[in-house]
């Protein structure tokens, strides 16, 4: 999910490009302007003192699009930026990064809302799978899901650790039938590395280790009586 085309730093020195627009007595671009890149990006907006400062909107020569502030050239504060892929983030930046709250929606449909930093999810936040209706609510260290967390679903919810975007170790299912199932996650197959997409697949390779059932377990017919509870895997 990182950004596609670039932005060059359009400095009044380099005498680049083309300009119309305000300037300030030292002949420096200054207020509301448009400029075209040599490269074909181009920028319309506010400017200070020759550099890309307050709201503006940049548009690359691939699709590409921010519109929001800006700062000394850098995005910097609440902007919005629509990536070639269909993906769009709409949010907080810091020196052309996400970084603070914001929302990112992926070419799939799933989509994060939470805190960013340097780029990547973290800190609290909440994923939202198109596909499923489901969503994680919980904890993000550098683009990953780690330490508590909570996977809620249409009829149940897990609570407990994670790791690598994925639940591990002591964890509880709470159903909404009235039970709650305790027990253990035991990775078989470690692969949790983020898809160059940034979307997040469900983990699936788990294996969940009942142990205690607390709650009145609904009734079950005869047939049904030397059943054990499921037994989810992360879904």
């Amino acid at each position: 999910m990182s950004e596609s085309g670039s932005e060059d730093v359009d400095n009044e020195s380099s005498k680049i490009g083309q300009y119309e627009g305000e300037r300030n007595e030292l002949g420096q671009r200054h207020g509301a302007g448009k400029a075209q890149l040599p490269n074909g990006d181009i920028y319309q907006g506010q400017y200070q003192d020759g550099t890309r400062h307050g709201e503006g909107t940049y548009y690359f020569k691939n699709g590409a699009r921010y519109i929001g502030d800006y700062r000394q050239n850098k995005k910097h504060g609440q902007g919005t930026f629509y990536y070639p892929d269909g993906s769009k983030y709409e949010g907080s930046w810091e020196n052309d990064q996400r970084h603070g709250h914001g929302v990112y929606t992926y070419p799939n449909g799933d989509k994060y809302d939470g805190e960013w930093l340097e780029h990547m999810r973290h800190g609290q936040g909440v994923y939202h799978y198109r596909e499923t209706g489901s969503r994680y609510e919980g904890s993000w260290v550098k683009g990953n899901m780690k330490s508590s967390g909570e996977y809620v679903h249409s009829t149940h919810r897990y609570k407990g650790s994670f790791t690598n975007n994925g639940p591990k170790g002591p964890g509880t299912y709470v159903f909404d039938i009235g039970f709650e199932q305790h027990g253990e996650h035991i990775i078989v197959e470690q692969d949790r590395a983020e898809e160059e997409s940034g979307e997040l697949p469900f983990t699936s390779d788990l294996k969940w280790i009942p142990k205690t059932l607390v709650g009145v377990m609904p009734s079950k017919t005869s047939a049904d009586e030397k059943e054990a509870p499921p037994a989810e895997e992360g879904r």
